[in-house]
Formats: C-alpha cells, sequence, structure tokens
C-alpha cells in the first residue's frame, strides 16, 4: 500500500514540475476532439483486457501482486501519447472527466452496496438442490430491477454460494447468477441498471421500462432458468451419485443483521435522488442547467452526485457501526473483491476515453436505423466498454433518426422499439464478459474466495457464446425481426 501510495504521489510530483506550462493551452472537447482522435489511442484499452484475460492464466501470482502496476502502465501508454498529441490540459480534462464525473460515483456505489451487502447473512439449511437454487436466483432476479444489479448481486451471490458449498459441480450456478442476477435482472426499472437511470434523468418515464421491457424480460429469464435447471439437475445428480450430501444440521433459515436493508434502501434511494435532483428548480441555474462543483477546465461534479456519495458513504458507515463482526466472519467477508474491482476498473475507464470520443463523435454516422441493429450494436460495446455512456451515445443516435412518435427524449423523440432495442443491449448484453458490467467481476471475485474455481476470462465468454448469444439471437427474431 505504501509502495502504491509512493508511486501515485512521485507520478503527480512529476506532472506538477513537468507540465505545469502547458496547463495554460486551450482545452479541446466534445466534438472537435472526437473528430481528431485516431482508434490508435485505443491500444492501451485493447492492452488492458488481455492482461485481465491472460495474466492470471499465465503469471497469477504476480499478477495478484502487481496488477495494479499494470493498470498503471497502460493507463500512462494512453495518457501520455495523447497529451503529446493534443496539449496537457485536454489529457488532464478527459482524464478528470472519467474519473470524477464517471469512475468516483461508480466506485462509491460498488463500495457502498458491497460494505452494506456484507453484513447481511442469510444462515441455515439452505441445501443446494437443483429446485432451491432455481429459486434463489428467481429471488435475485427480480430482485435486481429494486435495489440494482449490484445489490441484488451482494446480496444473493453469498447465500447461494454457501448453500453449494457441499457440490463440486456449481461453476455454472455462479455463471448463469451473472446472466441473470447480475445482469438481465436490472431491466426493468431506472433502479435497475445506471444506463436506464440516464435515460430517466433525459426523459424517459420511470413506468416506461416496466411496461416495454417486460416481455422481453419475461422470455429471456424463463429460457435462462429452464436451461439453468437442466444443467444443475443433470449435475446434482453426477455429485449424489459420486456420495456428495447436503450440508444438514445448522440453525433454522434466519436473516442476520436485517437492520441493513434500511441502509440498503438508503443507497436506492440516493441513486434515485441523483436522478430527480437535477430536474428540481433548486438545483438547476438560470439557464436550466444542474448546478455543479467545478473542478477543473470542462470538469464539475454535480451537487447531486454530491449528495448521492455522502449518503451511500453515510450508509456503508453505519452498516458496519451497527452490526456484528460475527456477521462478517459467517459471510467470509473481506476486502479483496472491492479492491480488485477499484484497481481494474480505473484503468478501464482511462483507457477507454478515446474509444468513447470516437463513438460520441462518430455514433450518429454508422448508418443505424433499425432495431436490431441497434440491439446489437448496443450490446456488442457494452460487453466491453462501460454500458452507461454506450447506452448514451445510442439513444442519441436513435434520437437523431426523425421520429415522429414514441418516446419524447432531451435528446429527440426516440420510436418505442428503438429504445426497447438500446435498452436491451445495454443492460442484457453486460452478461457477454466479466468486465461487461462491474458486478460480473465482484461476483467471480467473491466466488473465488470461497474455493469456486471460476472459467478465465475466455473461457466465461465461451459460456456466454453458448448460452446468451442463441438467446439474443431469439430476442432479435422476436423482437426487431430484421426481415420484416
Amino acid at each position: 500500500m505504501h509502495k502504491k501510495l509512493s508511486v501515485a504521489l512521485v507520478a503527480a510530483a512529476l506532472a506538477a514540475v513537468f507540465c505545469q506550462p502547458a496547463f495554460g493551452a486551450e482545452i479541446l472537447h466534445g466534438t472537435e476532439l472526437g473528430s481528431q482522435v485516431s482508434l490508435v489511442y485505443c491500444i492501451p484499452f485493447v492492452g488492458m483486457l488481455l492482461c485481465i484475460a491472460i495474466c492470471p492464466l499465465v503469471i497469477p501470482e504476480k499478477w495478484e501482486k502487481w496488477r495494479w502496476a499494470f493498470v498503471l502502465f497502460w493507463s500512462l501508454a494512453f495518457l501520455i501519447p495523447f497529451a503529446m498529441s493534443f496539449n496537457v490540459a485536454t489529457m488532464m480534462d478527459q482524464l478528470l472527466h472519467s474519473i470524477i464525473g464517471d469512475y468516483l460515483t461508480f466506485i462509491v456505489l460498488l463500495f457502498g452496496l458491497f460494505c452494506v451487502a456484507g453484513n447481511i447473512c442469510l444462515e441455515g439449511d439452505l441445501a443446494g438442490t437443483p429446485k432451491t437454487n432455481l429459486v434463489l436466483l428467481l429471488i435475485g432476479t427480480l430482485l435486481a430491477s429494486w435495489i440494482g444489479t449490484t445489490g441484488a448481486s451482494m446480496v444473493m451471490i453469498r447465500p447461494i454460494l454457501r448453500a453449494n458449498q457441499w457440490r463440486s459441480k456449481c461453476v455454472h450456478t455462479v455463471v448463469f447468477f451473472i446472466f441473470l442476477v447480475s445482469n438481465i435482472g436490472g431491466a426493468l426499472t431506472p433502479i435497475g441498471d445506471p444506463p436506464l437511470l440516464m435515460g430517466f434523468m433525459r426523459g424517459v418515464p420511470f413506468q416506461w421500462t416496466i411496461i416495454h421491457m417486460m416481455p422481453i424480460l419475461a422470455l429471456n429469464v424463463v429460457l435462462l432458468l429452464a436451461l439453468y435447471f437442466l444443467l444443475d439437475s443433470r449435475a446434482y445428480k453426477k455429485d449424489v451419485a459420486a456420495g456428495l450430501k447436503p450440508l444438514s444440521g445448522g440453525a433454522k433459515i434466519r436473516l442476520l443483521g436485517a437492520h441493513n436493508i434500511i441502509f440498503m434502501l438508503m443507497i436506492v434511494a440516493a441513486v434515485i435522488l441523483s436522478g430527480v435532483l437535477p430536474m428540481l428548480p433548486m438545483f438547476q441555474d438560470a439557464s436550466g442547467n444542474a448546478l455543479s462543483l467545478h473542478i477543473y477546465g470542462n470538469v464539475s461534479l454535480g451537487y447531486a452526485s454530491i449528495i448521492e456519495i455522502v449518503i451511500i458513504l453515510i450508509a456503508a458507515f453505519l452498516s458496519f457501526k451497527t452490526t456484528k463482526k460475527d456477521v462478517r466472519t459467517k459471510n467470509n467477508f473481506t476486502w479483496g473483491a472491492i479492491e480488485e474491482v477499484a484497481v481494474l476498473f480505473i484503468g478501464i475507464f482511462i483507457t477507454m476515453i478515446p474509444a468513447l470520443l470516437f463513438l460520441n463523435t462518430h455514433g450518429a454516422s454508422l448508418g443505424l436505423n433499425q432495431p436490431w441493429q441497434l440491439f446489437w450494436c448496443t450490446g456488442a460495446l457494452s460487453s466491453f466498454l462501460d454500458n452507461t455512456p454506450t447506452y448514451l451515445v445510442f439513444l442519441t443516435v436513435a434520437g437523431t433518426l426523425g421520429a415522429t412518435s414514441g418516446v419524447v427524449t432531451t435528446v429527440g423523440t426516440v420510436a418505442t422499439n428503438m429504445l426497447i432495442a438500446v435498452s436491451a443491449g445495454a443492460v442484457f448484453m453486460g452478461a457477454n464478459t466479466y468486465i461487461g458490467n462491474a458486478p460480473n467481476f465482484m461476483v467471480k471475485s467473491i466466488a473465488e474466495e470461497n474455493k469456486v474455481k471460476m472459467p478465465s476470462f475466455f473461457g466465461y465468454m465461451t459460456w456466454s457464446l453458448r448460452f446468451l448469444i442463441p438467446l439474443f439471437i431469439i430476442d432479435m427474431l422476436i423482437f426487431f425481426n430484421p426481415f420484416f
């Protein structure tokens, strides 16, 4: 920890000494900057992804110890050439926008949910049978739209791992948990997944997602649960045939740390407020723009975001202060999962800056004018980029197509089928990779802490290729059919 802090301080000092004269340069942003950004700048992002995929397999111990150094290397591999090509002021503007405008609220929300969920323990004789697992997955999926995919994942992953600790074959359970609870289940409300919250902030009615996303969500949940039940039933028979038996003799099922539900609701309320407050006159200036704290250049932190951060941190603090340590011990609670996510995702957020700049500038000229095209493009990019800005890019694209009816948003009128396509692509296809949605990586880390040997980055993608891509093809044919 001290070494990391020293490196950060040295880097900051060098930047202040050597780059100070360049800070007065003109800051480029928006389409002016995006039109000049080459895709060559995306090479560090690709390098970052390859490290996440390959290093845990090839050099697992060194990766565990030095992953922060890999993140630093690839971040600098983008930032230094970017600063040299444009100027330091522009680089700092983009860096701070990514860290303060996007990463800060992202990691604070994950941290808060991780802390509060770690203080909730469902204990008792839950035996990991196919029926029990199916019910737990369904509960988690239903919760995801109301406490968020991250909240539902953190609350439900430990009970399902505990119920299946007697089994030798439970990787498929965690994989389908990521599919359903960490991603697809969040499609019904703006609380469920950040992209939908961004849509709500831009004029999409709160109830719109409940009404229009329900059919496609229901189809996906039914098909995936049916597939899961078949897989788990076969795996269960093999475990029983091998002489394994469910653990028994524990206490009756009970919820420890139940008062933490109050803190979970505090966090949900904070997320809702971050979307509602900027619409209120008292949080707007004379021009109707949301009030914010200016940081640097074009970077600012909205007052609504500050309130959200404060509420979440208070909830996390109170959760720890009011919950006995025994509850966390029973949950096998450690800081490893959130630390891994915090380190890796700061590198992802930084190195994906040029990809988002390019998309924001060129997205409308990609010739996407059919729902199935938006579904796949939004989904494919959401699998590797942050799905929130990807959603906003393609929502903007849909808003420029001149629809005369549909949903009236701040980016224009969006046809209903187009908005469904963008929403489904952003929420559903985050399940295609470990980095498609933050809960994916956290669930993987927690599962590995509980001795479940999870598939590698590419190994996980073979699961999504086998089960999710065929499902999404079915979605396309039923809801976004390109043939009529």
